[in-house]
């Protein structure tokens, strides 16, 4: 599982890079995730091992760092895949080029 792992997080960090402009992480695959698990935000943290700050930072969408995803996957034993996805973010109308 480790291999595919690592193999996961260097894809999406491609991709992440690639299209930093346009998409958006969404993390409500995650939060899906724990309901189906019975698992509190709070169990989450404390047994990944990271501050409530990384909770917020999910709820919002922001950035968190590849070693936090690493940890909630090894928590939940899942997949990049299971936990976010990137969206298109909306861009005003405006298209890039």
């Amino acid at each position: 599982m480790k291999n595919s792992l690592l193999r996961d997080i260097l894809f999406l960090y491609f991709l992440a890079e690639k299209w930093r402009c346009d998409m958006a992480v969404s993390y409500k695959k995650l939060f899906h995730l724990l309901i189906e698990k019975n698992m509190t935000n709070a169990q989450l943290q404390q047994e990944a091992g990271f501050s409530a700050n990384i909770i917020t930072r999910l709820k919002r969408g922001g950035y968190i760092s590849l070693e936090s995803v690493e940890s909630i996957c090894r928590v939940l034993n899942c997949g990049v895949d299971d936990i976010l996805e990137f969206i298109p973010e909306d861009n005003g109308g405006k298209e890039n080029g």
